[in-house]
C-alpha cells in the first residue's frame, strides 16, 4: 500500500496527449508570474481542497467558475503551452 506510484499508474494511452513534458513543468517553478499567483492565500486553499478531494472533476468544474483559479490555470497554460504567434505581421 505504501509503494511508490508513476504517472503511468495513473494515465491511460488516451491520457497521453494531456501529458506535460518534465521540462515544461519545471517552467512552472521558475515562473514568476505564477509565483505571485500562489502567494495568494485563498488560491493556496483551494488548491489544497482540490488536491484533496474525493471527486475531483466535479470541483473543479465549480472552482473553474472562480475568476482567480481561472487566473492560475490560465498562467499555467500559458508557461507549458505558450499562445502561437498568430497573425502578427513581420516588421
Amino acid at each position: 500500500a505504501d509503494s511508490a506510484w508513476s504517472v503511468e499508474d495513473i494515465l491511460t494511452e488516451d491520457d497521453e496527449q494531456d501529458r506535460v513534458p518534465l521540462q515544461k513543468l519545471k517552467l512552472l517553478g521558475e515562473s514568476e508570474e505564477l509565483r505571485g499567483l500562489l502567494q495568494n492565500p485563498h488560491l493556496r486553499q483551494l488548491l489544497l481542497t482540490v488536491d484533496q478531494a474525493e471527486h475531483k472533476s466535479s470541483l473543479m468544474k465549480k472552482y473553474m467558475q472562480e475568476p482567480l483559479f481561472v487566473e492560475f490555470a490560465d498562467c499555467c497554460l500559458r508557461i507549458v503551452e505558450p499562445p502561437e504567434k498568430e497573425n502578427i505581421l513581420p516588421e
